[in-house]
């Protein structure tokens, strides 16, 4: 017994496409559906578990007699309003169906009323119990024929939805405030807005065994990388899971290497952002109920570069994301650099700073890598405090408790003033860099350098540089290295990575990312001011040149 229950799971299991609510429910019924109304009613129940927000709604309709007829749909994904006006209002008319239809041919009663009856944008038929389900559950209207053994599924979807709003982490002064909210239609429709080519193109696909998630992978024709399109859908395709509530999901899925602590797909909230990678040939996967899209593939430098750096002027741009490289750099080696000169090369800190530090330490009865680490790991504390707290209070309380504490352990002895102002520069610095993903691993990299640095001063800070370089220079995301353009060195993509030269000389799109159609933008040797018109035989100007 037990043999033949672990090979039926296992079929199951290897069934991709396979839909476990009609499996655990309707095991009995036939792939079609019946061409009687009331079993098919029966088995919807059956199959969902005479749940009460399945809402069954039977009348009739037609004449010289009547013809039952049964709309189904579930309560809080389907808009009421359209359904009532456009599904049902439409069927409940008296309607002389002997003018259109042999009433005894239940098929062309259903044609009928799909073609010259339901008045809503989309009505699709559903031969089987797994399509008519899929149109259910997605918040379609079902509209049973008795009679007839397939359904009609009308797009009546509606409910609830998050209003668009501004995006909350990656804000910027100047720009568009929009950003995605949890729905699939609306965060394809805000990309349409701003991209209208018909080569923008958009593929649809359910995802999940269980969940039944939409996804959409969108790129534009002509730009994007064939090959890069096709990686795309084949890792996809090898997803076998039940769940799939967002792109963290798929992320974990189709990443090149799990054993990374950079991120290696860019996600974002701003539709102009994913509207400017898409137009560089990359590809986004949107996951509906998710309001965050995943961009791939993704480079080192595209995590130090914001929405805001495309509105504000280039020669700001470029100071800018200097700070963001330094704030880098400050966050990942600031504590390792302190513990190393304290512990092992006081010979490089001048005398009267290192008298100063060294008499700060004096009453401070714990190892410096023991105070780093405390330090550190209570800013954490209060970080994760602050975020899971109530916003009201959250803020407050990181904010003030930091404080109190900070003054309260340096009156205490147990740690310095010295490592106070340390580990706030770090915190500070980490503040800057405008993508949490890439925060997340200076974090976790940190306590790494930190115990290096203990151990083997300098010494030990270099080789965990060394070590992480050629870790990072081993990476790839889709196929691209991920320190493009820097490693390989490519010159003509340096107009957009350290800094940003003005847009008339960013002509070219990204080597690596699209090989085909590079040109996006004319010659910039014909701006500035029109040339001057001589004067001709009689010596009169040109309207230009009096202007």
């Amino acid at each position: 017994m037990n043999s033949a229950w672990s090979r039926l799971t296992k079929k199951k299991k290897k069934e991709k496409q396979s839909v476990h609510y009609v499996e655990t429910e309707i095991k009995s019924i036939a792939e079609d559906l019946n061409v009687d109304i009331n079993i098919n009613i029966k088995n919807i129940k059956q199959a969902l578990g005479n749940s009460s927000d399945v809402t069954i709604r039977e009348f009739k309709m037609g004449k010289p007699y009547e013809k039952k007829i049964a709309t189904i749909y579930i309560n809080g994904l389907t808009d009421k309003q359209l359904m009532g006006n456009f599904i049902i209002d439409k069927l409940m008319n008296n309607i002389n169906i002997a003018e259109h239809a042999d009433q005894s041919v239940s098929s062309q009663i259903g044609n009928f009323i799909k073609d010259h009856v339901i008045a809503v944008t989309h009505v699709e038929e559903a031969k089987d119990w797994k399509k008519l389900f899929q149109f259910l559950l997605s918040g379609q209207t079902i509209v049973l024929i008795d009679g007839w053994n397939q359904a009609l599924g009308c797009a009546a979807q509606g409910g609830e939805l998050r209003a668009i709003s501004e995006p909350l982490a990656e804000a910027s002064v100047r720009g568009p405030r929009d950003s995605f909210t949890e729905s699939l239609i609306t965060n394809t429709a805000l990309i349409r807005n701003r991209i209208k080519t018909p080569d923008l193109w958009l593929e649809t696909r359910v995802m999940g065994n269980i969940t039944q998630t939409e996804v959409g992978i969108m790129y534009i024709n002509g730009i994007v990388n064939n090959k890069l399109l096709k990686e795309v859908r084949e890792r996809l395709d090898k997803i076998e899971v039940d769940e799939v509530f967002g792109t963290s999901t798929i992320e974990e899925w189709i990443s090149d290497k799990m054993a990374t602590p950079w991120p290696t797909m860019f996600v974002t909230e701003r539709p102009d952002v994913v509207a400017g990678n898409l137009l560089e040939g990359r590809v986004v996967i949107f996951v509906n109920g998710t309001p965050n899209p995943l961009i791939l593939p993704a480079t080192w430098i595209q995590f130090f570069q914001t929405a805001e750096d495309y509105y504000l002027r280039w020669s700001f741009v470029g100071f800018l994301r200097m700070i963001r490289i330094l704030s880098f750099l400050i966050t990942l080696l600031g504590p390792s650099l302190f513990i190393a000169f304290l512990s092992f090369h006081q010979e490089l800190i001048p005398t009267p700073l290192l008298i100063n530090l060294a008499s700060q330490r004096q009453n401070v009865p714990f190892p410096i890598i023991i105070e780093a680490l405390l330090m550190e790991f209570t800013f954490e504390v209060l970080r994760e405090a602050g975020v899971r707290m109530p916003r009201p209070v959250g803020q407050a309380v990181s904010i003030v408790g930091a404080l109190v504490l900070g003054d309260a352990a340096v009156s205490a002895g147990i740690v310095s003033s010295a490592m106070v102002i340390v580990v706030a520069a770090t915190a500070i610095a980490s503040f800057t860099i405008p993508h949490y993903p890439m925060t997340d691993a200076i974090r976790l990299l940190r306590f790494g350098l930190m115990l290096l640095a203990a151990t083997y001063g300098l010494f030990g800070i270099g080789l965990g540089v060394i070590i992480l370089v050629a870790h990072t220079c081993s990476l790839r995301s889709f196929g691209i290295p991920y320190l493009a353009p820097f490693s390989p060195m490519i010159l003509a993509d340096q107009k957009d990575a350290l800094i940003r030269v003005p847009f008339p000389f960013m002509s070219k799109r990204p080597r690596l990312i699209s090989q085909k159609n590079i040109q996006r933008s004319g010659d910039a040797q014909n701006l500035g001011p029109p040339k001057e018109k001589s004067t001709d035989t009689n010596g009169k100007k040109s309207d230009a040149d009096e202007t």
